[in-house]
């Protein structure tokens, strides 16, 4: 690396020609890129800056012109003080095709050395892109020599300025530019070759001006990890982590170990906290378990889970969080515990049943939970929507549950053009809420991460300007200013955060305040307090939202949560974990984690749907019921670890005129880890199958159906009735036979035939085997009528007729005649 170029004067070379010709030589430079470029801008002339400074040049960032890019990457001072000395550092790039010849870095004295006073005119400085005379004076000294460098090559610089050599007319904020003078190998005229800016803030007397109170939000929150199951071990309740993911977050070098850490060397820090994060980081102060990959939602068991390796580290940090929330000058903001995306729910289910109170009584626990965890009072009727957007639905839902305060991103609340200061974040919004709007510009600095010290050194050096301009836009009325930072604040920006306050506070021109003073600031009457319709919130933000299916999925688990309850002995062990577990499924944090939210949502729905499935009736596909009466056993099982009571087993069969169950109601009480089985008396009607459906209920007032149905087949055998008609149809079908062999004996009788001669034809003629056919008698009685019958059972064969055909005398026909009929024949020959 090559060192600083040296410009001794004259005495000390002792060679003032080289002096000279050099000089001759930059100016003669000077001049022909002026005469190159004069035309390069409107109004640009060859002699619109003194010897040795800019000329104009295109409006492109790197061209065959303008091929170098560079960067500031650290300040020493980022707020400069008399007789004292800024040191600069960064890196010079040949973005460019050809190679960058007799090239150096020098700084750029401020043209003409007066402040920037407006916050336009940062924001104009900021948008520069190529060198412009505007930037200032290229100084001679100090100036830093670049090796040649081909394209694509880098080399870092040093540059020390005196304070003094800057020439600052008076306090206030600076340009701080440095660029590069030099040729390169397709164009051997010297020229200026890139430029890199930032701001550098004097304050030389700041008791002129009273400072600026300033909010700063620190927030500390994650993505829930907490299951909502825990591991039963020796009568003790172990927790259960989706992950071991804060097990290197609480650790030094973890993102949270490192918000904790940089915000104690803070004061009068505003610590917004989520208490589920609390509650987990308490839980892993002892033995913990962690869930194997893929078995989210399955009950917890040692097969599936792992021991956790955070308790250590999860101890420490709760100690070291509950000394930094102590220091004097800070509050604790409760966000409502789990932190619900109140947007996402203003949205898509503002409506939604039950809504409001769980997020009432969200509110309320989280209070509990930072009070009792960090032992400080706290503050919990804050409402923080994604990112600070804020529109009218969403005010209502931060109204209906309790929130007096909404801190907002200003992006939602602008200020009119008009307005030409910044006011205070404090407006009265109108239903006992007031919004704390944060300075949209100075939050953006501190978002989507700093990585690089070029974004970090440019970060630092914008935030104090912006500060310093606002502090002096009315000296004596201080501003109140809220800083929000992100919520996914990461341990790099936080370290760039704290700097740019810890500067800002030496510079005497902001002064640290709570929350709560904030919001008592009065408001400025001409400050924008015009709440945003819905139509105008960020269409990006809205991609990222839980849609209304999420979240009416989500709470029908308290549905199904509470019917759980009534039927538990022991409903503590599970209404607290999933209660909890309900309200972070809603939470903001998933946002950045969509897919580990759905899996998460998805892992609480299938557990308590294996809790309420764990008491059911076993699945069975038939029984057999032998005869008309009996009894039906249907057992049912409990596979929890605690008695269940107020249940009633009922059973339904699909067809009643088949087989009834005479009290299809049981009630029982189930012992933890046992069956016990159900006796239902029951009567059939006809044998073979039925559908039976068995059915669990809670009892007591509005009972509900408790788990899924179990349906099954009754197949019916050996009913007694029906096999008494079946002989009943037997025997008589063997009488009638019997009555007819002996009528037909007794006409033969009475005929006085022998052995097996046929009897004589009646009136009717004969049947096709000689016995009597179908015809009728005289009373047109056909064959097998109750006339025949009383035929049969009248007096002894003599005394009827002896001539083939004679007339008969009718018999009664009537009921009693036949069952007298039948009644003889039982006793007849």
């Amino acid at each position: 690396m090559s060192e600083p170029a040296r410009h001794p004067g004259p005495e000390a070379d002792g060679r003032p020609g080289r002096v000279l010709g050099r000089t001759v030589r930059r100016l003669a430079g000077a001049l022909g890129a002026a005469l190159v470029l004069a035309t390069a801008l409107p109004g640009g002339s060859a002699g619109a800056a003194p010897a040795g400074g800019t000329r104009p040049v295109a409006d492109t960032a790197v061209s065959a012109e303008l091929p170098v890019t560079m960067t500031i990457e650290s300040v020493s001072k980022p707020v400069a003080v008399q007789s004292g000395t800024v040191t600069i550092t960064g890196h010079v790039t040949n973005a460019g095709k050809s190679v960058l010849k007799s090239a150096h870095a020098a700084v750029r004295r401020p043209w003409p050395s007066k402040p920037l006073t407006t916050r336009s005119e940062l924001a104009s400085v900021s948008s520069r892109s190529v060198p412009l005379n505007a930037d200032g004076i290229s100084m001679d000294s100090p100036q830093y020599a670049l090796n040649e460098l081909g394209p694509g090559q880098s080399q870092p610089y040093t540059l020390s300025v005196a304070v003094a050599d800057l020439q600052f007319s008076g306090e206030g904020v600076y340009e701080l530019a440095v660029d590069v003078w030099g040729s390169t190998a397709d164009n051997q005229r010297d020229r200026p070759l890139g430029i890199a800016r930032s701001f550098l803030p004097y304050n030389p007397s700041p008791a002129d001006a009273q400072p600026s109170k300033v909010t700063t939000l620190w927030p500390l929150v994650h993505a829930p990890v907490l299951a909502a199951q825990t591991l039963s071990e020796n009568d003790q309740t172990v927790p259960v982590l989706r992950d071991d993911s804060l097990a290197t977050e609480f650790a030094p070098g973890g993102r949270l170990y490192a918000l904790v850490d940089t915000g104690a060397a803070l004061t009068g820090l505003t610590w917004v906290v989520d208490p589920d994060l609390l509650d987990t980081a308490f839980a892993m102060t002892k033995r913990y378990v962690v869930q194997k990959p893929g078995t989210e939602g399955n009950a917890a068991k040692e097969d599936n889970t792992v021991p956790g390796t955070g308790t250590a580290a999860a101890t420490a940090w709760l100690e070291k969080l509950r000394a930094a929330v102590a220091k004097p000058g800070s509050q604790v903001v409760a966000l409502p515990y789990a932190d619900p995306d109140l947007a996402s729910i203003a949205h898509n289910a503002p409506e939604l049943e039950g809504i409001d109170t769980a997020l009432s009584k969200a509110a309320t626990a989280g209070r509990l939970t930072v009070e009792g965890r960090l032992s400080v009072d706290t503050r919990a009727d804050v409402a923080w929507p994604y990112r600070g957007y804020l529109d009218q639905r969403i005010t209502a839902v931060a109204q209906r549950t309790g929130n007096s305060l909404v801190l907002v991103n200003g992006a939602s609340m602008p200020e009119s053009d008009t307005l030409k200061y910044t006011p205070s974040a404090a407006r009265p919004i109108g239903n006992g809420q007031t919004a704390l709007v944060a300075d949209q510009l100075i939050s953006s600095l501190f978002e989507g991460g700093l990585a690089t010290q070029e974004e970090q050194t440019r970060a630092v050096q914008r935030f104090l300007a912006e500060t310093f301009v606002i502090s002096r836009q009315e000296p004596q009325n201080p501003r109140g200013l809220l800083v929000m930072p992100p919520r996914e604040l990461d341990a790099e920006t936080a370290k760039v955060l704290a700097s740019a306050l810890q500067a800002a506070q030496d510079g005497k021109w902001v002064e640290p305040v709570k929350l709560d003073a904030l919001a008592q600031l009065p408001p400025d009457p001409r400050a924008s307090a015009a709440v945003p319709a819905p139509a105008d919130y960020p269409a990006r933000a809205r991609d990222s939202e839980l849609s209304a299916f999420d979240l009416t999925t989500t709470t029908r688990i308290q549905t199904d949560l509470d019917t759980l309850m009534r039927v538990l002995t022991l409903p503590q062990r599970v209404r607290g974990p999933f209660s909890a577990a309900m309200v972070r499924s809603l939470s903001t944090e998933w946002r950045t984690e969509g897919s580990s939210g759905a899996d998460y949502r998805e892992g609480v729905k299938r557990y308590l749907k294996e809790l309420t499935g764990a008491v059911k009736v076993p699945p069975k596909r038939e029984i057999t019921f032998a005869g008309d009466t009996g009894v039906l056993q249907v057992s049912v099982r409990n596979d929890l670890t605690q008695t269940v009571t107020n249940l009633k087993l009922v059973l339904t069969p699909a067809q009643p005129n088949r087989l009834r169950v005479e009290l299809p109601t049981e009630e029982l009480v189930l012992p933890a880890s046992q069956s016990v089985t159900l006796r239902f008396p029951a009567e059939a009607k006809n044998n073979g199958p039925v559908s039976m459906t068995a059915q669990l209920y809670t009892t007591g007032p509005n009972p509900q159906k408790y788990g899924e149905p179990v349906t099954f087949t009754v197949q019916v055998t050996s009913v007694t009735n029906g096999v008494l008609y079946v002989f009943g149809g037997a025997a008589l079908l063997l009488l009638l036979a019997a009555l007819r062999f002996v009528r037909q004996r007794k006409r033969r009788v009475a005929h006085g035939d022998e052995g097996d001669a046929p009897l004589a034809p009646q009136d009717g003629g004969t049947g096709p085997d000689g016995t009597d056919g179908p015809g009728r008698g005289e009373d047109g009685d056909g064959p097998g009528t109750a006339a025949d019958a009383a035929d049969a059972a009248g007096p002894a064969a003599p005394e009827r007729p002896e001539h083939d055909g004679a007339a008969r005398t009718p018999r009664d026909s009537s009921a009693d005649g036949r069952d007298r009929a039948t009644s003889d024949e039982k006793v007849g020959p």
